[in-house]
């Protein structure tokens, strides 16, 4: 939906969008990011190698494989896309017209036309982090600049930002400033902070903003340690230098501390997604992909789609995965239990968390999630006990006297002989195609652009619930083998009293 400049005030837009997402009263501060944004992000692919050309060809992408209609919604152009400011035109920041000889409005116009949304990147400070221009001082300007050009998103970053950090108040007040700005425009633009966690952010972010990072920058690694990259352990939650180079055990390390803080519209953002950048094994991104969505974090894809392998398509087009993201309860997993205790990256962990119920009742699904950091495979048991803690302590919640059907979210994942399809089938990246597209190949794929994952949910789609594996019976134990490096992901829905048992796990 491209709503045009000045058509909407803040209030009006809060509004509307609440009708269109189907509730009077959105948890957002401004409607948007009622679940956790999808998309793609240029950065960790390319960095400064941005250009029209390249964010249109990705667009195209996004919808010949399908993706859009699995929900990845936002096209996010990154730093490095302008020449300054133009002193003679109110200071208004100005593309760089070789990257982008159309101008902005043209790439965002080109990419609503394919039913998409247009993200774009500033820095509160100074300068951004590749040596850009900056918004620190700027903000109504430029608010009203990428307002005028349609965009839909804004990732908002912290470098160069002239010492104004060190308390939470500090940088509460200069994120405000650009918030404020936004919605002052009438454009309902989403807004996400990118300060690495510096300052608290999951304690006051969630008034001005629709997500904000929460730790140094992601790398392409599973277990890399990295001096620039610090805090490993269990003083994760308080890391003073965020860093850069954070692989991917640190960063869950660090968000498994302030899961709580996550709520409908303003969300712990762990940083884009790595799946399709070639440094970890298909085990370890399917483990990467599990965890963003069990602990809620934006599904910022971040490859390059020109050269995507059948595989790591598969991964990133997992509705029933998906669909725990996109749950509408909006709550966080949780860490219930780490081995060894000491919050070593290199471990064992069960995490657990709330889904909404697809059962009818009363009784809220739950996502379980094993995950193997060893390296070596291991069998890892999750008790009913430790799965429902939150319901009561010491196997007290009511739950763990109930029988739980157990599905496993990965069992139904798409061939890699269907996945090479859909990406032979793209005029896009240059592949022969006989006029097949990503919907005609990918026949029985989840479309959320027709039924949202609500809806889906609501309706008991196969696709989102994943595959029968078995009952685990009152005080039993969910168990699974699981790879090293590894993610086991469940969905357990209530039995209903008298229906037949199945072995238990």
């Amino acid at each position: 939906m491209h709503f045009l400049h000045g058509s909407l005030k803040p209030a009006a837009t809060a509004l509307v969008l609440a009708t269109l997402l189907g509730s009077s009263s959105a948890a957002s501060y401004n409607g948007l990011a009622v679940t956790p944004q999808m998309g793609w992000d240029n950065w960790n692919a390319f960095g400064c190698s941005v250009s029209e050309e390249l964010l249109l060809q990705h667009a195209q992408l996004i919808v010949d494989y399908g993706l859009k209609d699995l929900g990845y919604h936002y096209i996010i152009l990154d730093d490095c896309w302008s020449v300054g400011r133009n002193s003679s035109a109110n200071n208004t920041l100005v593309a760089d017209l070789t990257k982008f000889p159309n101008g902005m409005a043209a790439v965002a116009d080109a990419i609503h036309a394919l039913g998409l949304g247009f993200g774009m990147y500033s820095d509160a400070g100074k300068y951004t982090c590749g040596g850009y221009a900056g918004s620190l001082g700027y903000e109504a300007i430029d608010a009203q600049t990428f307002a005028d050009w349609g965009v839909d998103y804004l990732k908002y970053d912290n470098c160069y930002n002239e010492g104004q950090a060190g308390n939470q108040l500090i940088s509460y007040t200069r994120y405000k400033t650009m918030s404020d700005a936004l919605n002052a425009t009438g454009r309902p633009i989403l807004y996400s902070l990118c300060n690495w966690g510096e300052d608290y952010p999951w304690n006051w972010g969630s008034t001005i903003a629709n997500s904000w990072r929460i730790s140094g920058d992601v790398y392409d690694s599973w277990s890399l340690i990295d001096a620039r990259c610090p805090c490993d352990g269990i003083d994760a939650w308080n890391c003073g230098l965020p860093g850069f180079h954070c692989s991917i055990g640190n960063i869950l390390n660090k968000a498994s501390f302030i899961v709580s803080k996550a709520q409908s519209g303003g969300w712990n953002d762990l940083d884009m997604l790595e799946v399709g950048n070639g440094g970890m094994s298909d085990d370890e991104y399917v483990a990467h992909f599990s965890m963003w969505a069990a602990a809620k974090s934006p599904l910022i894809m971040g490859n390059d789609f020109r050269k995507i392998i059948p595989a790591d398509l598969a991964i990133l087009s997992n509705a029933a995965v998906i669909a725990v993201s996109q749950d509408p309860l909006g709550s966080s997993a949780a860490r219930r239990w780490i081995l060894p205790e000491a919050g070593s990256q290199f471990t064992q962990q069960m995490w657990s968390g709330s889904l909404n119920s697809t059962t009818g009742g009363d009784l809220n699904d739950m996502v379980v999630m094993l995950v193997n950091g060893m390296e070596t495979s291991a069998v890892l048991n999750a008790s009913l006990a430790d799965i429902f803690v939150d319901s009561g302590p010491a196997g007290t919640a009511p739950q763990v006297g109930m029988s739980w059907e157990v599905r496993d979210l990965w069992a139904n994942r798409m061939s890699d002989a269907e996945a090479q399809a859909i990406i032979n089938a793209s005029s896009a990246a240059g592949n022969v195609t006989t006029g097949s597209n990503a919907t005609q190949v990918g026949y029985g794929r989840y479309n959320a652009t027709k039924t949202s994952y609500k809806e889906g949910l609501l309706n008991r789609d196969e696709l989102l619930l994943g595959n029968v594996t078995s009952t685990v019976l009152p005080s039993g134990t969910v168990q699974a083998t699981v790879a090293p490096h590894g993610a086991a992901l469940f969905r357990l829905r209530a039995v209903p009293t008298g229906t037949r048992k199945r072995d238990e796990l």
